[in-house]
């Protein structure tokens, strides 16, 4: 089992919700991220996810696009999102998911990337514009190497493809709780409740739901009918918010902490 279903059966048992923070490589710089990866993880993650930078995030907001930028400007690759995580690794043993979009994936090479990503101590990968009926090649490099292939699900995904990446996931499955871009928002969106409902339906994995979740109060809205929350443009708000702050770390783990107080 991996350290990804082992978190989740952990949190099953005590009946809690899961809290998943995205934070993205190199921003504000490498350093602080590895200080990050292991705040994260005091501050009670359950998951952490690890965004690579990349030059057209088209599935992410303003917030993470503007971070993706400044890491980007530090000449952070995918190289180094992978060195800095085997750094942290060596610290935390809390689960970590490498997320990307699939061109620098590709550019590495799948099976070399697998490989890498399992060295560096990474439990699945998200890759956001790839899809299952065209990643088998993908998928099959990540079984190989015990890795768990994590994909996103929308409302407006049909029944048929939700069965489809149910047969073919593992970890979990990211649910978006509405289309669009990522970005804070006011409420849970109506459509994710129904959402986890529908995959429940072809799917015993853990469903977390994110985009759009920014406050303490929505984190526990989305436990009542998910397994766990995802919260990223909250927090890399506020790390452009604090930027050069000594104590960056820190307070970003302060404020994880109000965003996922059980």
């Amino acid at each position: 089992m991996s350290r990804i279903r082992e978190k989740f059966a952990e949190l099953k048992h005590a009946g809690d919700g899961g809290f998943i923070p995205f934070i993205t490589a190199g921003d504000p710089d490498l350093a602080t991220t590895e200080l990050l990866l292991i705040e994260l993880a005091t501050a009670g993650a359950d998951i952490i996810e690890l965004g690579v930078p990349f030059s057209d995030p088209v599935a992410d907001g303003e917030v993470i696009q503007r971070a993706s930028e400044r890491a980007l400007r530090n000449g952070v690759t995918l190289t180094h999102a992978l060195d800095c995580a085997a750094r942290a690794r060596g610290r935390i043993g809390t689960p970590m998911v490498l997320f990307s979009y699939f061109n620098p994936l590709l550019h590495f090479g799948e099976a070399r990337l697998a490989r890498a990503v399992k060295a560096a101590g990474i439990d699945g990968v998200l890759v956001t514009d790839l899809i299952p009926e065209e990643a088998e090649s993908w998928i099959e490099q990540l079984y190989q190497n015990d890795l768990d292939p994590i994909f996103l699900v929308a409302p407006t995904t049909s029944d048929e493809r939700l069965a489809h990446i149910a047969q073919r996931a593992r970890g979990f499955i990211y649910a978006i709780s509405r289309t669009g871009v990522t970005g804070q928002r006011d409420a849970v969106a109506r459509d994710a409740e129904e959402l986890v409902r529908r995959i429940r339906a072809v799917s015993d994995l853990p469903i977390a739901v994110g985009f759009g979740i920014s406050t303490s109060e929505q984190v526990k809205e989305v436990w009542r009918f998910a397994d766990a929350a995802v919260i990223g443009s909250a927090i890399v708000s506020e790390i452009e918010k604090l930027n050069s702050a000594a104590d960056l770390a820190s307070r970003i783990g302060d404020f994880t902490r109000s965003l996922s107080t059980r």
